[in-house]
C-alpha cells in the first residue's frame, strides 16, 4: 500500500484542532473525508504535530497510506479540489517509503509565534496574530527568551493536561524577530526543538511578553524556569498568533532531484 508524505497548511479558527473529534471539525478529520471522496473507506492520517484549537500551520507534514498508486502530484490536486471550502490546502505531496512517519521520523519542529503591539483592533488580519495595546522591549524580551535555551525540566512552561512522560526537553532556538508595520510593530518568536510539551510555546511568549511590557525582569524567567512549578509561569497567550512553520527530517520527503 503506498504512503504519501503530505505538506499542509490551515487556518486553525474553524477547528478544534489538528486531531479527529467525534463531534467539532478538526483537520484531520477534514482530509480524512477528503481521502474517502478519492478512495471509499474508512482513512487514519498521521501528523508531525497535533495543534491545539485556533492554532494555524503553513509547514505541517502529514502521511496517508492509499490502496492505489497515485501520481503526487494529482493527489493534491484531488485533495485541495475535495477539502473546499475548509481553509486547509495541501501544498506539496510526495512518495515515500513505506515506514516512513510524518511524527516519529521528524527531527525538529519550528513554530511561530506573532504578537503585534498596536492600540487599533486588528482587521484584515484577525486572528492571525496576538494583539497587545501597550509598547514592547524587543531586548528584554530577548534577554529573557535566552534563559530558556538548551536542555531543562520544562515543567513550568507545561499544560497540567500535558501526557508527555518527561518535561525534560532540549530548546534549539528562541529568537525574537522585529518587525516595524506602518501602524504597530510585530514581534515574530521563532521557536525550534526536536519535540515540544503541550502549551509550551504559548507558555513561553505568554511569559515573555510580561518581560516585554516591564511586569517581569528578564531573570524572572530564570528563576520560573528554575521553579519546575507550573504556578510560577506567566500567562499562557492566546492560539491565533501560533503557526506550526515547519518540519525536518534527515531526508526532506519533498526535495526536488
Amino acid at each position: 500500500m503506498p504512503r504519501y508524505a503530505l505538506l499542509v497548511e490551515y487556518h486553525g479558527a474553524p477547528f478544534a484542532g489538528w486531531q479527529r473529534q467525534t463531534s467539532l471539525p478538526s483537520v484531520q478529520g477534514a482530509i480524512e473525508a477528503a481521502l474517502a471522496k478519492l478512495s471509499p473507506g474508512p482513512h487514519t492520517i498521521a501528523a508531525a504535530g497535533r495543534t491545539d484549537a485556533g492554532v494555524h500551520a503553513t509547514g505541517q507534514v502529514a502521511h496517508c497510506d492509499l490502496p492505489s498508486d497515485w501520481d503526487p502530484f494529482r493527489l493534491s490536486e484531488a485533495l485541495n479540489y475535495h477539502l473546499k471550502p475548509d481553509p486547509v490546502a495541501i501544498l506539496d505531496c510526495a512518495l515515500v517509503a513505506d515506514d516512513w512517519h510524518a511524527r516519529f521520523d521528524a527531527v525538529e519542529r519550528q513554530y511561530l509565534f506573532r504578537l503585534i503591539s498596536r492600540r487599533a483592533p486588528l482587521t484584515s488580519e484577525a486572528g492571525q496574530m496576538w494583539r497587545v495595546n501597550h509598547d514592547l522591549d524587543a531586548q528584554a524580551m530577548q534577554a529573557g527568551a535566552d534563559y530558556l535555551l538548551g536542555q531543562h525540566d520544562f515543567t513550568t512552561f507545561r499544560s497540567s493536561i500535558c501526557q508527555a512522560k518527561s518535561p525534560v526537553k532540549t530548546l534549539d532556538a528562541l529568537r525574537i524577530e522585529v518587525v516595524p508595520r506602518a501602524i504597530g510593530t510585530e514581534y515574530r518568536f521563532h521557536v525550534r526543538a526536536r519535540s515540544f510539551l503541550h502549551n509550551q510555546v504559548r507558555s513561553f511568549v505568554g511569559t515573555l511578553e510580561r518581560v516585554g511590557a516591564g511586569a517581569w525582569q528578564p531573570g524572572d524567567v530564570a528563576r520560573a524556569l528554575a521553579a519546575r512549578d507550573r504556578a510560577a509561569c506567566g500567562p499562557v497567550c492566546p492560539p491565533q498568533g501560533l503557526y506550526l512553520a515547519g518540519v525536518r527530517y534527515p531526508t526532506d520527503p519533498f526535495a526536488r532531484g
